[in-house]
């Protein structure tokens, strides 16, 4: 048995404010979710919305037909005499999943309809679509609702519809407003009278229930769910992608196809697209999810992994940390040195531990790339031996001039010296380092991907820099990071460290 994913972060989580895909970003985050992660359907729009939405839909309907997944691509329509329908088949999609009433509250109050003359209206429009050769899937919107206050009207309903030629059957809390008592009961329902058909949930989570709820339903028997990448959506969003695949794979036992080690990439492409961040606790796809930061945990994870679960970081394409700062004991340290590969007495390591304590007391950041230079504070020595060393370095900026750098590097012993011309001063550093290893090496240099700088907060001229720069070698993606009073010298750490980390590459 394997449950479908249907993916409409294009479409519902697009009515999460202020979001809004440009249609190359809905082709390429189309393409992530079908190639990478293995999505079963996309909702990709709303039909009418917009002649940019058309040329957006119509794009992405191209490459899926040279893709041969055309039926994977799905867009929302309406009961407009057909509006939606000729719409639909200009942009060249093949399945509309048609937006109708699933409570009597909104069939009389939002349309001022009969329910008899709304399942006329639908019978008509599924006539239009399959006439035009689309595939229809039916939303039931509020269905939640009438399931709770109208179910005769829901069975009345079904009873007509279920007689169309109508794929899915699609039951949304539209609101928000069950439990996992009521979603597992009211599904249950629908299975038991209506066995032969196929249902899909679709979960708001406006009381932070929707996983929990799509947990329930995929329990009761749908064959269906949706879900968006980083629980985008109206109001409070939908259920989130992540979460759902975990729970389904983990409690239920069920496969959804869905390749989980691509998660944790889409997700961070869908942040960086809509410009809303994943928050570091969100479970399997937050930045903290995966780090331990108290010492007994550490301690517990050395004596037979006491602290691990089944999420572990390897399934998503991540790594298990261990947190540093004022709640780290010694084994938090020593799982970080491990990883490191340095060695410390226990005396080293005690004096390595009280400072991590003193800088987690004035909230700075202290990450596991921080250490070789905390210990070089401490230890009144150079961070640990590479191949790679800046043996000199001017910097001169000038008013009315173009910053210069003048670097000297040492790779394997021999000594290389270069001057460059930059926008800025760390510019100007990485052009000089760049033409050292492009024109006197003759070796590839990795593409600067993103900086950051951190100043904790404070505002003391003394506090650590913490510097973090995203790097892409050879299909490699990786960040270094470096550490010190002076936001130059931290960046200039950060990029030696990624001139050893790819000679190793």
């Amino acid at each position: 048995m394997q449950i479908e994913i249907l993916d409409t972060t294009l479409r519902d989580g697009e009515q999460t404010s202020g979001v809004s895909f440009s249609a190359s970003e809905k082709l390429a985050l189309t393409r992530l979710l079908i190639e990478d992660l293995h999505v079963h359907r996309v909702e990709i729009a709303s039909a009418r919305v917009s002649d940019g939405e058309l040329l957006s839909v119509s794009q992405v309907c191209r490459w899926a037909k040279e893709a041969d997944c055309l039926d994977r691509i799905e867009v929302l329509g309406f009961l407009d005499r057909g509006e939606s329908v000729r719409w639909i088949g200009k942009a060249g999609a093949k399945v509309m999943n048609l937006l109708a009433k699933g409570s009597e509250k909104h069939c009389l109050h939002q349309l001022k309809q009969t329910p008899a003359k709304h399942m006329a209206a639908i019978a008509d429009e599924v006539k239009r679509a399959v006439k035009q050769g689309i595939r229809v899937n039916i939303y039931l919107e509020d269905w939640s609702n009438g399931i709770k206050t109208s179910p005769d009207y829901v069975f009345s309903l079904m009873d007509a519809i279920s007689k169309l030629p109508i794929d899915r059957f699609m039951l949304p809390d539209t609101l928000g407003v069950l439990n996992p008592t009521e979603t597992y009961q009211y599904i249950s329902v629908m299975r038991d009278r209506y066995p032969d058909l196929h249902f899909d949930f679709h979960a708001h989570n406006d009381y932070d229930l929707a996983t929990a709820n799509t947990y329930s339903a995929v329990k009761a028997g749908v064959n269906g769910v949706h879900c968006t990448v980083n629980g985008l959506g109206e109001r409070a969003g939908n259920a989130t992608m992540s979460s759902v695949v975990a729970v389904i794979h983990d409690h239920i036992g069920i496969n959804t196809g869905i390749d989980e080690r691509t998660i944790n990439k889409v997700s961070r492409v869908v942040s960086s697209f809509t410009g809303i961040s994943v928050p570091p606790n969100q479970p399997v796809i937050g930045e903290a999810v995966f780090t331990q930061c108290a010492g007994v945990h550490a301690d517990g994870d050395s004596k037979n992994k006491l602290y691990y679960n089944n999420l572990l970081p390897e399934r998503f394409g991540r790594e298990r940390e261990y947190a540093l700062g004022k709640t780290s004991g010694k084994a938090n340290i020593r799982k970080n040195l491990e990883s490191l590969g340095i060695t410390l007495s226990n005396a080293e390591v005690q004096k390595l531990t009280q400072r991590i304590i003193e800088l987690g007391d004035k909230k700075e950041i202290v990450t596991q790339s921080d250490i070789p230079f905390i210990v070089a504070d401490i230890l009144k020595h150079s961070a640990l031996p590479n191949k790679v060393k800046v043996v000199n370095y001017a910097l001169n900026i000038s008013h009315g001039l173009r910053p210069t750098a003048t670097v000297k590097l040492s790779i394997d012993g021999q000594e290389y010296q270069e001057t460059a011309v930059g926008d800025g001063q760390y510019d100007a550093f990485v052009k000089a380092v760049r033409c050292i290893y492009t024109e006197k090496l003759n070796r590839k240099f990795p593409m600067l991907v993103n900086y950051a700088a951190n100043i904790p907060p404070g505002g003391r001229t003394d506090a650590l820099v913490h510097t973090t720069i995203a790097w892409e070698y050879n299909g490699h993606s990786f960040k270094t990071r470096g550490l010190d009073a002076d936001q130059m010298e931290a960046a200039i750490q950060a990029t030696v460290k990624m001139l050893n980390i790819v000679d190793t590459l």
